[in-house]
């Protein structure tokens, strides 16, 4: 791809979430089938324009940890995306759908870091010692391609198709978690509408913070004390629908809750 072709890729998907218009695939028009490499130069573009006009990079998130989207997409490792405060949401806080395209919400486990780290592999005590604590989490993803026509390089380049997160308000210790067997079920006014366990999350969510890590010390920008990790959907993610409230509940973390308002208006 030449650079004409990444920054055409960029004003397209800058121009979705300004305008609340989606814009067709990006695959085999301006990115090549399968050029993930690409994919990511337009989402690092992205990432320094939002921090340029003053977003903090607050961490990154993880996508495709389940073997089942993989298999869908036709890939074989997660993505990841970045992470800023403007994608912040308060627990219980309202979300103007104006600001959204497509939005659906999925319930993860967050990792906030104690350490950082820096090896290009770590092994299961490292990832131990670099956690400081657990939080429950619902990301509410989007996409910018229309109708959620995505391929891996598609979702890469937006920003692993990121929207906004809530974060639960009640730290636990990893220690008193058993994550590979942590229960979840999402829940729209009472009724479940997702249900999963961490297992759904490359067999553990600690697999994928361990692939995040190792993946972006390779690419000299690793993780550090601080950051928040979202990792991974623990079940199907779910469209929303106006006006609704949704909670997740993960055995061992507790809840957390987000609402959205009726109207869509931007």
């Amino acid at each position: 791809m030449t650079d004409l072709d990444i920054d055409a890729a960029v004003r397209e998907l800058t121009a979705a979430r300004a305008d609340g218009k989606p814009c067709p695939p990006l695959r085999g028009r301006l990115l090549a089938e399968g050029d993930v490499a690409s994919a990511y130069l337009v989402q690092r573009r992205q990432a320094r324009t939002w921090q340029e006009r003053g977003e903090r990079r607050v961490g990154a998130k993880i996508g495709l940890t389940s073997r089942a989207v993989q298999e869908n997409l036709g890939v074989y490792e997660p993505d990841f995306g970045v992470l800023t405060d403007a994608m912040a949401v308060g627990d219980g806080d309202e979300v103007p759908l104006g600001g959204l395209l497509q939005p659906r919400v999925e319930a993860e486990i967050a990792f906030v870091l104690g350490a950082d780290l820096t090896e290009e592999r770590h092994t299961t005590a490292d990832l131990v010692r670099a956690v400081d604590h657990l939080l429950p989490a619902i990301e509410i993803v989007d996409s910018r391609i229309a109708g959620w026509d995505i391929s891996i390089v598609d979702t890469v380049a937006d920003n692993a198709s990121s929207g906004l997160f809530v974060l639960g308000t009640a730290p636990r210790r990893l220690a008193d978690v058993d994550l590979r067997l942590a229960g979840m079920v999402l829940e729209h006014a009472g009724e479940p509408v997702s249900v999963g366990a961490a297992a759904a999350c490359l067999g553990n969510p600690l697999h994928a913070l361990g692939w995040l890590a190792g993946t972006l010390a390779r690419a000299g920008d690793p993780l550090r004390a601080g950051d928040l990790v979202l990792s991974g959907a623990l079940g199907p993610m779910v469209a929303v629908t106006p006006g609704a409230a949704y909670e997740a509940r993960i055995s061992g973390l507790g809840s957390v809750r987000t609402c959205f308002s009726a109207e869509g208006e931007r």
